[in-house]
């Protein structure tokens, strides 16, 4: 399956399942290019993810972290050029 290159743009609105949220992360540690954290305030903290992987990796990282409870998700995926 193709890779392609991607991003995932985390808004933290609860601190009940953080925990739960660097586990799903590391497990997903093999498609992730890089990771930023920005603390915002008001108990808000925005996370952004590099990626490089297939839309179905992408999917499950995305699919699972939005399940968390306090948790927004939104991806954006590139095609890879790479190989063109």
């Amino acid at each position: 399956m193709e890779k392609r290159i991607g991003t995932l743009l985390i808004s933290v609105n609860s601190s009940e399942d953080v925990q739960s949220l660097n586990n799903i992360i590391s497990d997903h540690s093999d498609i992730i290019i890089g990771r930023q954290g920005l603390p915002r305030g008001n108990n808000v903290s925005i996370i952004s993810l590099v990626l490089e992987g297939t839309t179905d990796q992408i999917g499950s990282l995305a699919g699972r972290l939005g399940r968390l409870r306090g948790i927004q998700v939104k991806s954006v995926l590139l095609k890879n050029t790479e190989n063109e």
